[in-house]
């Protein structure tokens, strides 16, 4: 198959996603305006020039006017058998207006729960888009209800998850190395590697820890992750007097994440929204026992009690409870993540989950 995506290329989901048809032998492109290192060496990108990057902000609707007819014109190069724009409003749009079919839309979860709810002007173009397109892929049953919300067929859509290799994230990729290096060998560590923005609220279990502290005062903290908000949480820690146990380590490399979570015992994510996480996953690939938001794309992996725990959003005292609970129940951890991790091999393996969007984009094709 000659294969077309319109997606960011800088996000590691784009890259998982594109690099596994690449390996497959089939023929893959990706037109984005940036893209990150690791890219197959078959993957043929296609760069989108942005007009006045400096003033960004003003210009880049005068961007994507030249996009649309920059989309246009590879695609008559290119001739693809098929396209994908992963994310509705922006990506969707470029395919919904190049009149390319088939074409399936990807959504990747704010693009659906939040800017068209927020926005009439978005709320439009996401009905535009979904209703232009063949088929609509999602990675969660809340996403798929906001889909159908937004006016699509539900015939038309696919719940296919992003997949997690289980043998890269695993219990046995623990390092000893690492935690020296971290300073949490025999220490209970809890890891979060949500991005430092206010949609993520690290903040919550930022004023969680000195709970935490004051009963298990040997915990250790890894917040990973970056963004605006770090200045701010590293003060909030250091003014709690807990910057002996919170270790704020930064971005992280995808490579390197499994390393990082096999050598935790709890993960936390505090999320005021989400699609099916990702990074969820992989912990619980690494057999972790998490502590997560009342979200409903939580709760389809997530049952309080029998694999994890599930919280009110902005209630850190009941963060602090259940991972203190956790700290103090080692049998239960491992209980959970044995469950987690049986869970993640039946339900989103990397390749199952790649087969099923491989055998879409052949049906519509042949179909």
């Amino acid at each position: 198959m000659k294969i077309c995506y319109i997606a960011d290329g800088s996000s590691i989901h784009t890259q998982r996603w594109v690099n596994y048809f690449a390996a497959k032998g089939h023929e893959t492109h990706l037109i984005y305006w940036k893209t990150r290192p690791g890219y197959h060496q078959d993957v043929h990108i296609h760069y989108l020039k942005r007009f006045a990057p400096a003033v960004w902000p003003v210009t880049r609707y005068f961007s994507f006017l030249q996009w649309i007819f920059r989309v246009r014109k590879l695609l008559k190069e290119i001739r693809p058998d098929v396209i994908d724009a992963h994310f509705i409003i922006d990506n969707g749009l470029l395919a919904a207006l190049s009149g390319f079919h088939p074409y399936v839309v990807t959504a990747w979860g704010s693009d659906v729960l939040l800017f068209p709810r927020r926005n009439f002007i978005w709320r439009l173009v996401a009905k535009f888009v979904i209703k232009r397109a063949d088929r609509v892929v999602c990675d969660s049953e809340v996403v798929k209800k906001g889909l159908l919300w937004l006016g699509s067929q539900p015939e038309k859509i696919s719940i296919i998850y992003n997949g997690i290799d289980t043998d890269k994230f695993s219990p046995q990729r623990a390092d000893d190395g690492l935690k020296d290096k971290l300073g949490i060998s025999g220490f209970p560590t809890i890891i979060c590697i949500r991005h430092l923005r206010p949609l993520y609220n690290v903040e919550m279990l930022v004023r969680a820890i000195p709970l935490v502290l004051k009963q298990v005062t040997q915990a250790r903290f890894i917040i990973g992750g970056d963004g605006f908000q770090r200045d701010y949480l590293e003060n909030l820690v250091k003014n709690s007097r807990a910057s002996q146990n919170v270790r704020f380590i930064g971005y992280l490399p995808h490579d390197d994440l499994a390393a990082y979570l096999a050598s935790a015992d709890i993960y936390v994510s505090t999320s005021r929204s989400d699609s099916t996480s990702l990074s969820l996953q992989e912990a619980m690939a690494c057999g972790l026992a998490p502590v997560v938001t009342d979200l409903p794309a939580n709760r389809e992996w997530i049952t309080d009690g029998e694999n994890g725990f599930v919280v009110p959003q902005e209630d850190y005292q009941a963060l602090a409870e259940k991972i203190v609970y956790l700290l103090n129940n080692g049998e239960v951890r491992a209980k959970f993540g044995k469950i987690n991790r049986k869970l993640i091999k039946d339900r989103a393996e990397y390749e199952k989950e790649m087969a099923k969007d491989e055998q879409l984009y052949a049906d519509m094709m042949y179909g």
